[in-house]
């Protein structure tokens, strides 16, 4: 050959696939998510779907498909005016101001930070067994 590459050297540089780690995978940075933090309230189209969801198994006692339901409450939805669609609206309105008051709340305390007189989030176990494995090797050798 005059210089080039061997077609073994050239196929295994075509072959080496640099691997990505997965989406949700050794991402590790992201915080944990708080159980005490209010849940974002449910759009208008999701508070008719509450009501909708009810009256469709009624007519539709056999259906068990969740995609079925989805879709004909998208089509009502869609054909719905703006006033039929008004008391949704209204409702959904309501619980964003409701999420909005429980969230500045949320962020108040967050921000003031644990009280001295609170007992951290760990467990009596849970910290005595952090004591265990520290102080293992002491218990290992009492096996005579």
């Amino acid at each position: 050959m005059k210089g080039g590459k061997s077609k073994a050297e050239t196929r295994s540089s075509k072959l080496s696939v640099t691997k990505k780690p997965a989406k949700g995978a050794g991402r590790g940075k992201a915080a944990a998510k708080d159980p005490n933090k209010p849940k974002r309230p449910a759009s208008a189209f999701f508070v008719f779907m509450e009501d909708f969801r009810e009256t469709f198994k009624k007519e539709n006692p056999k259906n068990k498909s969740v995609a079925t339901v989805g879709k004909a409450a998208g089509d009502k939805w869609k054909s719905l005016s703006d006033s039929e669609k008004a008391p949704y609206v209204a409702k959904a309105e309501k619980r964003k101001v409701e999420y909005e008051k429980n969230i500045k709340a949320y962020n108040k305390k967050l921000e003031e930070g644990p009280k001295e007189d609170e007992e951290s989030d760990k467990s009596v176990s849970e910290v005595n067994d952090e004591d265990d494995a520290e102080d293992g090797s002491e218990e290992e050798e009492d096996d005579d």
